[in-house]
C-alpha cells in the first residue's frame, strides 16, 4: 500500500481508527468515496483510498486538519474520531496548544520541552510537573502515564499483590500522590483479590479449573495498573 502525503507533517492527535471505519460503513461509503470528499470538499489533493484505509487500519494517523476534514466527510464531530490521548504530545494536541504554550506555562526551555515530548521521557521537577498537569488538565492516571511512571507503578503493584502489600504503601505513595489511608485500602483490596485467584489454583490442583484460575491471576498482574485505578475511583466516590 502506497500512501503519499505532504512532506511537512502536522502533529497527529489521538485517533480512533475503528470508529472511522464504523462511521464510514454506516454511511454506505467506500474508502474511495471518503478520499473523493477529502479532495473535492476539503482541498486535500493527496487523499487516496489507500490513505483512508491506512488510517482505518492504524497504519497512519490523520493530522489535526486531516481529522477535521475526515469528520466533515463522515458527518460527525472530530471528537467521535478521537481516541483517548496517551502521550505528552497527544494531550497537548488534543487541547490545541502549541509546544511553546506548554513550555512557557511549565517554565521549561522550548527545545528542552520538545526533546521530552519527542522522547516521551518527562524530566521536569515537582513544581514543573504540577504546572504540566494544570496546563494540560491531566487527571492523576493521565499524569502518571505522561510522566513515564506507569512501568514503575506496575512493578510495585505486582510486588504488593504477590507479597506483603503493606511494605509497598510508601513506595507507591511516592509515585502517586494519594492519601496514605486510601492507598492502604486499595493495596489490601488488590492483594486480597489476587491471592483469592491464586488460592483457587492450589485448591483445584492441576485440572482445567486450576489452569483457568492461573490464567486469571496472570491476567490480573498484566492489568494491575488498570485494577489499581479502578479501585482508587471506587474508594474515592
Amino acid at each position: 500500500m502506497r500512501v503519499h502525503r505532504p512532506q511537512a507533517q502536522q502533529p497527529t492527535p489521538p485517533f480512533n481508527a475503528p470508529a472511522a471505519r464504523r462511521l464510514r460503513a454506516a454511511l454506505g461509503m467506500g474508502p474511495e468515496h471518503v478520499a473523493y470528499g477529502l479532495r473535492a470538499s476539503y482541498g486535500l489533493p493527496y487523499a487516496t483510498p489507500d490513505l483512508v484505509i491506512a488510517w482505518e487500519r492504524g497504519i497512519a494517523r490523520p493530522s489535526s486538519p486531516e481529522l477535521t476534514a475526515l469528520a466533515g466527510v463522515l458527518w460527525c464531530s472530530a471528537g467521535e474520531l478521537t481516541g483517548a490521548p496517551r502521550t505528552l504530545r497527544e494531550h497537548r494536541v488534543a487541547r490545541d496548544l502549541a509546544p511553546e504554550d506548554v513550555a512557557h506555562a511549565v517554565g521549561i526551555d522550548l527545545l528542552a520541552y520538545e526533546r521530552m515530548e519527542e522522547s516521551g521521557n518527562w524530566r521536569g521537577n515537582e513544581r514543573q510537573s504540577t504546572a504540566l498537569a494544570k496546563a494540560l488538565d491531566l487527571s492523576l492516571p493521565d499524569f502518571v502515564t505522561v510522566t513515564g511512571r506507569d512501568g514503575r507503578l506496575a512493578d510495585l503493584l505486582r510486588s504488593a499483590v504477590t507479597t506483603r502489600w503493606g511494605a509497598y504503601v510508601r513506595p507507591v505513595g511516592k509515585l502517586v500522590p494519594l492519601d496514605r489511608g486510601l492507598l492502604e485500602t486499595v493495596l489490601e483490596e488488590l492483594h486480597t483479590d489476587y491471592q483469592g485467584r491464586m488460592a483457587a489454583t492450589l485448591n483445584w490442583g492441576a485440572g482445567p479449573a486450576a489452569i483457568g484460575s492461573g490464567e486469571s491471576g496472570q491476567d490480573f498482574l498484566d492489568r494491575v495498573v488498570d485494577h489499581f485505578w479502578t479501585a482508587v475511583r471506587a474508594s474515592t466516590y
